[in-house]
């Protein structure tokens, strides 16, 4: 009887070990095995000036728990892009009105009425029709609008309202950016998702002679 109890004790062990190792190496058909996320791992010898000084404090640095794989991995593709808001907002390649379409994107999901009525006039400023905002102000969908104006609103509208990203929209929004400035567009979406965390804990109210732009229920 106790060898059987052990016996049957061995297998169970050996079906929970084969089934943790098919759920640790099962990965997406899109996440490359040595970075487990989508891009592969920044090579040091292919990076800039920047670039290698970035890696190397990633490799340094015992503090950072993933290392190289994981944010500081994949910021290596643009080591400007944790340096801040200015950086995200001025100086990226999609540029003024693109960027303003982001930051939109991300109030509107977020439900952020200061953010929004802060950034829709600077939209508009910067070229973004107020066609492209409407569709994003009243969640329409993206029919008849550029391939990257819809990239972007499809990004923003899955990251923030499915927590995921499906392959085919990340593909897409690749195709059309490139890796650096994918980085840079969700590292803006990020910063301006924490300034809407901000915004909201502390309910910051919009000037006295200033209109809501944002419709919220």
């Amino acid at each position: 009887m106790r060898t059987t109890r052990l016996g049957l004790g061995l297998f169970l062990l050996a079906v929970v070990g084969i089934g943790a190792a098919q759920t640790t190496n099962s990965l997406p058909e899109d996440v490359h095995p040595d970075s487990r996320s989508r891009l592969p791992p920044a090579k040091r010898e292919e990076l800039d000036e920047d670039g290698k000084k970035a890696y190397d404090a990633i490799v340094s640095n015992p503090r950072l728990l993933a290392g190289l794989r994981g944010p500081a991995g994949i910021r290596l593709y643009s080591p400007k892009s944790g340096g801040g808001n200015q950086y995200l907002r001025f100086e990226t390649a999609l540029g003024r009105r693109l960027s303003e379409l982001a930051i939109l994107v991300t109030a509107r999901e977020l439900d952020q009425q200061f953010e929004w009525t802060t950034h829709e006039p600077e939209a508009l400023k910067q070229g973004l029709e107020q066609s492209i905002i409407d569709v994003v102000k009243y969640r329409k969908p993206l029919t008849g609008l550029g391939e990257k104006e819809s990239a972007i609103i499809q990004l923003g509208r899955e990251v923030f309202g499915k927590h995921k990203v499906s392959p085919e929209t990340f593909a897409r929004a690749k195709n059309f950016f490139g890796a650096k400035t994918m980085i840079d567009l969700a590292s803006l979406m990020g910063d301006f998702a924490s300034t809407a965390v901000l915004l909201t804990t502390f309910d910051q109210q919009i000037q006295p002679d200033q209109e809501t732009l944002l419709p919220i229920p």
